[in-house]
């Protein structure tokens, strides 16, 4: 490697240290000696680990300290070290952040260094400087330990030298070093101080008629941990604490929906093709930039989602939903706020708090498997111990030590909005996070079950099931789904390699809606799409594909099913070779995601499916093309123009009632679709022929459902749960 491939080589960028910012007027806070006998002595050393097992900081103090809470300070007016420095430079420009004193320390020192070409930059690579030695005089701070590079950097060790300044003059730059393994120096930096902030980033937001957007809650308003500081906290603060500035790019639009009428509803493809259509600052590039949808209500009554897609468009924005946490008393406030934080957290690459062990790299699960995490990640209702009163009374409305070194420090890709996808890096996983438990006493069993066999381009779904195995009650959450993380998906691809499904977006229940199994009702189902999620399609190469699920459980428990083993079949013939690669274009992916979406980022995906429907009519995949159509076309489908403007595209009843037909004839035997999407369709036919005027069809349509199913020979307790739907699907239609 060439002087000019590392920047841990040659001289750096030795420039001039002008100082850009003053901090806030505020004493030097460095470190914690809780528990010591007694103050040093002058020019005694103090060493006093931030994090056990991770840091010593070894301190050398001129003169005797003065305790300052659960700080010390050597005087009370020298200025704190840590914040981001930027250097300048004509090959390397180096990002440095310094997290060694101040509120919150980490204990950390890391950097994002970007390669420059004449007028242009880009993004060369990340490094972390996990376990530092911080030595800290009267007249400067000193910072040396091995970093770990997203490079092979030949020289790996660092030294950080910033002086000690009064915090009535300008902030000093920060020298930085790299040496060799044996102490040979290499490049050096000079980065003046840029700000007490480790990252900012600019937050647009904007929400629909008839939602009030969140402003603060007042951490009086209810009982609080003790510790906590009476304030109005808002968004903004919660990210502040961690470090993160979250500047507002103005007020917040307003979007008019009274062209949507009556329908306040919003599905996954309308907001899609709102979230493309209306982030100003959304480009197709890593960018610290990041968008917020207040809106009405989903039409599944989730709280909260995060956008999330294949190429670079992970992760750069969220939607909350106002009716599902609305109101003005402490409670929802609190509620609100929360809400915000979580799903913004989500775009800043953050788990919830009992996932973490299944990103790329994993992180190690906090208390009671990720439970017991006072975390804004967490749900309140999953809390263990104590369900949401527990999380409550201990919450310190903050995320967890190692979820701020991750917004402070985690490598650049992985943080940025447009970087990496959900859950950072690749989707690679240790298969033995779904290895078969050494003691199950959960009282559970999950299944999953799917046909042996996909011909290559068809879309795979497969069927979960979770039961009961003790007759006398248990209590399950049955939203089984992997777009709502509590149940995951391992897949062993024909290479070898095991890839976790990562739906296209996460959506957070965030409240307890559990339900009883019993020996009358042992069993929750669930059909699934999971052929496509943000590392793109999971099953497009002809093989044998092995698949495992885990499910979550509200106690904590960690419930796996047995191996599924399926084939994805090699094309027969031309014509099948033609159909697989229109199905296996990322839009189509998408859609067939989204079932069906008006968004002008899909076009080329529905051109595909209707090239399907002209050319390939009578293809046994085309049943695909016609559900994807025929679903979407059902829908009064909400368009959210750039212009803050609502559009309303009519329902298509005609065309919906003419596809979806089509996809119930073909599955009313044992081929076609799987049961659980075939019961939608016909019931979505049913409302098509409602808005089309045609009640007794609509009628009559979910009458010939429960035949169909009669025939099929299904078992009494689910065919009565299908005559339970039907009398409650024809109780929808007579209100419409």
């Amino acid at each position: 490697m060439s002087n000019a491939d590392d920047p841990t080589q040659g001289p750096g960028a030795i420039i001039s240290p002008e100082s850009l910012a003053i901090a806030e007027n505020t004493p030097a806070e460095v470190g914690s000696l809780e528990g010591r006998a007694s103050e040093p002595e002058a020019g005694e050393q103090a060493e006093s680990p931030l994090e056990a097992g991770e840091l010593r900081i070894v301190r050398t103090y001129a003169q005797p300290i003065t305790q300052v809470g659960r700080y010390v300070s050597p005087t009370s007016f020298l200025r704190r070290v840590s914040g981001r420095y930027r250097s300048t430079g004509s090959t390397y420009q180096l990002e440095l952040r310094v997290d060694v004193d101040g509120a919150r320390p980490m204990g950390r020192v890391s950097g994002d260094f970007f390669s420059v070409s004449g007028g242009t930059s880009s993004y060369f690579g990340s490094f972390a400087v996990d376990s530092p030695t911080v030595q800290v005089a009267s007249n400067q701070v000193t910072i040396e330990g091995i970093g770990d590079y997203t490079w092979s950097a030949s020289a790996p060790r660092v030294k950080v030298t910033i002086p000690r300044t009064s915090i009535f003059v300008a902030a000093p730059a920060a020298t930085f070093q790299f040496f060799t393994f044996s102490g040979s120096p290499r490049a050096i930096y000079t980065c003046p101080f840029l700000s007490s902030f480790f990252r900012t980033v600019q937050w647009e937001q904007d929400s629909v008629a008839g939602t009030v957007p969140f402003v603060s809650y007042n951490t009086a308003s209810l009982p609080r941990p003790f510790g906590v500081a009476v304030r109005d906290l808002t968004v903004s603060q919660a990210f502040a604490d961690a470090g993160i500035e979250m500047q507002t790019t103005g007020g917040v639009n307003v979007v008019n929906t009274s062209a949507a009428g009556s329908d306040a509803k919003w599905s996954d493809s309308e907001l899609h093709a709102a979230m493309v259509a209306n982030f100003s600052l959304f480009a197709d590039v890593p960018q610290w930039k990041v968008y917020l949808l207040v809106a009405t209500i989903h039409a599944e009554g989730y709280r909260g989602i995060m956008f999330d897609y294949s190429g670079t468009y992970q992760r750069q924005g969220c939607a909350v939903f106002y009716d599902s946490i609305k109101g003005t008393a402490p409670y929802d406030q609190r509620a609100q706020l929360r809400t915000y934080v979580h799903e913004l957290g989500h775009a800043f690459n953050l788990l919830h708090s009992w996932q973490k062990n299944l990103a790329s790299p994993p992180a190690p699960l906090g208390p009671n498997g990720g439970y017991g995490d006072l975390s804004w990640m967490n749900y309140d209702w999953r809390y263990q111990p104590g369900g949401a009163s527990g999380y409550w009374a201990a919450f310190p409305f903050q995320f967890t030590d190692n979820e701020v070194i991750h917004l402070r420090h985690g490598f650049y890709r992985n943080v940025i909005f447009g970087g990496e996808p959900f859950g950072a890096g690749a989707a690679e996983i240790d298969p033995e996070l779904f290895a078969d438990r050494i003691e199950d006493n959960s009282r559970l069993m999950l299944e999953l079950r799917a046909k042996p066999a996909f011909e290559l381009g068809e879309p795979v779904v497969v069927e979960l099931k979770l039961s009961t195995t003790d007759l006398r009650g248990k209590r399950i959450h049955a939203r089984l789904h992997p777009k709502d993380t509590l149940v995951s998906v391992a897949i062993r691809q024909p290479s070898g390699r095991t890839l976790l499904y990562r739906p296209l977006m996460d959506h957070c229940v965030d409240e307890d809606e559990s339900v009883l199994l019993t020996a009358d009702d042992p069993a929750a189902y669930e059909s699934a799409y999971i052929g496509y999620g943000k590392d793109g399609f999971y099953f497009d190469q002809p093989g044998i594909y092995q698949l495992r699920a885990m499910y979550a459980a509200p106690d904590g428990s960690r419930v796996v099913s047995k191996a599924l083993r399926l084939r994805v079949r090699s094309p027969h013939s031309a014509a099948d070779e033609d159909v697989a690669e229109l199905f296996l274009g990322p839009e189509q992916g998408q859609l067939f995601c989204l079932l069906g979406s008006d968004a002008d980022a899909l076009k080329a995906g529905n051109e595909a499916f209707d090239l399907v429907l002209d050319k390939y009519a009578k293809h046994p995949l085309a049943i695909y093309a016609n559900l994807v159509v025929g679903m979407n076309a059902e829908r009064d489908f909400k368009n959210l123009g750039a212009d803050k403007s609502l559009s309303v595209r009519p329902a298509q009843a005609a065309e919906s009632v003419s596809k979806l037909t089509a996809v119930a004839a073909a599955s009313a035997g044992d081929k076609g679709i799987d049961n659980i999407t075939l019961n939608a369709v016909m019931r979505t036919i049913a409302h098509a022929e409602r808005k089309a005027g045609d009640l007794d069809k609509a009628m009559a349509t979910v009458d010939k459902m429960v035949s169909v199913f009669r025939k099929k020979g299904l078992n009494k307790r689910v065919l009565k749960h299908i005559q339970a739907t039907a009398a409650a699907e024809k109780a929808a239609l007579s209100a419409e």
